[in-house]
């Protein structure tokens, strides 16, 4: 069976001749165009979801993470909840301990689940940004 799938750009992509995690990537990942400033772009080699330059969601590129995955950024304290509430949807590996992100097997999360889950990752990447937008410049002094 073959399907194509339309992106924002009006790019077509036939899910017979791209990899299958491209399309689960793109099918799962079709609703971005809520979340204003979300774009489609690439993050250390691989496909990625963006806003305004900050990474919000990608395919992993290191070899401890699951074939099928996303990682998406999040709190820590979000991470947390979300392994101890569903460890077989979720789940980190020791290279992704140290990063504000979360492993999720897209093969076992909804469409809903995951709608949630990238507008936590949202939440996260703008506040974050707009926090250290709203800090006032220091001013050099001049000797």
């Amino acid at each position: 069976m073959r399907r194509t799938l339309q992106s924002n750009n009006s790019r077509r992509f036939d899910c017979q001749t791209t990899n299958e995690w491209q399309c689960r990537f793109r099918d799962r990942t079709a609703h971005r165009a809520a979340m204003p400033g979300v774009e489609e772009a690439a993050a250390y080699g691989a496909r990625a979801l963006k806003v305004r330059g900050k990474l919000l969601a990608c395919e992993p590129t290191h070899r401890s993470a699951e074939p099928g995955s996303l990682v998406v950024r999040l709190a820590d304290d979000d991470r947390t909840a979300l392994l101890a509430e569903a460890p077989d949807v979720y789940y980190v590996t020791d290279h992704y301990l140290d990063f504000n992100s979360v492993l999720v097997r897209l093969a076992r999360i909804g469409p809903d689940a995951l709608r949630d889950l990238l507008g936590m990752a949202y939440k996260f990447v703008t506040r974050k940004a707009a926090a250290k937008a709203s800090r006032p410049k220091r001013r050099k002094r001049h000797q």
